[in-house]
């Protein structure tokens, strides 16, 4: 689904300023924690489904091997084809993962492969980009196989699903390869799990009307654990936005039920923002003053306004 962003599932209607900011291309997804705390660990990379070099003796169950030869690595599994065209949904767990299984409202995020179940051929994967995939469960954001086969996965896991076309794409054909009534394999390698947002949760953030910064500002309110951000990893976080002019808050993740995800790449962001998320480690809580020098290049507000962004990181892949 690479190769078309239309394969890959319908996209997410993710926060209109995030978009422009951060993900010039994104793919579905969103993320959520429970605040302070969030069973969101990141596996340490894709587990193959075989080791590079060895061939599957077909004990999961499955057929063949995807037409073409898999790139191992970079961990990108190969596939086994089903013997015969699904006409359910089958959902093999190649490997189990560990932590809490992820229910519908949750999120998840995830590397895959895609191949059509009748012959291999390949049509999308995230291993080659480096860029993992994030979905929210039970929204209709992704093909109806996913939607409901992602549920119970764990962080860690290796899960195949194999979709038949009613749960994919049925009669439409999706760019090169997909053709109408085609069945879809995938496996896929389950990065985080992050648990749908509670608006209780919602830190208490006040924000006096009128004052601007001349400067970024940055103060660390809650101070997070582990590794620090390095540039090429993504970050899944909730976050409100407040007007400084008015103290209006704008958005919030919280109340949305539908936190960011989106790579740490100075490409890809504006500088300001790129210098906002230095440092931040899971668990922190951050808030961000941008002037409205820098903050009239990236959000759509009237004026010499100011913006407040406060988040909190609830996972580094």
């Amino acid at each position: 689904m690479r190769s078309s962003r239309s394969l890959r599932l319908a996209p997410l209607a993710l926060a209109a300023v995030l978009l422009v900011a951060a993900c010039g291309e994104s793919l579905d997804g969103s993320d959520a924690a429970d605040g302070a705390t969030t069973e969101t660990t990141a596996a340490d990379g894709a587990t193959a489904t075989t080791a590079p070099g060895e061939e599957s003796d077909g004990s999961d169950g499955t057929g063949d091997t995807a037409a073409g030869d898999a790139d191992t690595s970079n961990g990108k599994p190969e596939v086994q084809i089903p013997d015969t065209l699904p006409t359910e949904l089958v959902i093999t767990d190649l490997v189990e993962g560990t932590g809490d299984a992820a229910v519908v409202g949750d999120t998840v995020v995830v590397n895959y492969v895609g191949v059509r179940s009748e012959d291999g051929t390949e049509f999308d994967n995230s291993y080659d980009t480096g860029a993992p995939f994030s979905v929210p469960l039970g929204g209709g954001r992704v093909i109806a196989g996913w939607d409901q086969g992602l549920v119970g996965v764990k962080v860690g896991g290796q899960r195949q699903l194999d979709i038949p076309a009613d749960l994919a794409y049925g009669d439409s054909p999706q760019g090169d390869v997909i053709q109408p009534g085609d069945a879809l394999t995938f496996v896929v390698d389950v990065i985080a799990v992050l648990a749908k947002s509670d608006p209780a949760d919602a830190p208490t953030i006040s924000v006096e009307p009128g004052t601007t910064a001349d400067s970024l500002q940055i103060e660390d309110l809650t101070t997070g654990a582990g590794d620090e951000i390095q540039p090429g990893q993504s970050i899944a976080f909730d976050y409100i936005f407040i007007r400084a002019d008015t103290g209006e808050q704008l958005e919030s993740s919280w109340e949305s039920g539908s936190p960011q995800t989106f790579p740490y790449d100075e490409v890809q962001l504006p500088p300001v923002l790129f210098e906002a998320l230095a440092g931040l480690q899971v668990g922190t809580l951050r808030q961000v003053t941008i002037p409205f020098a820098d903050a009239s290049d990236i959000f759509q507000l009237p004026g010499d306004t100011d913006v407040v962004l406060v988040m909190q990181v609830n996972a580094i892949y």
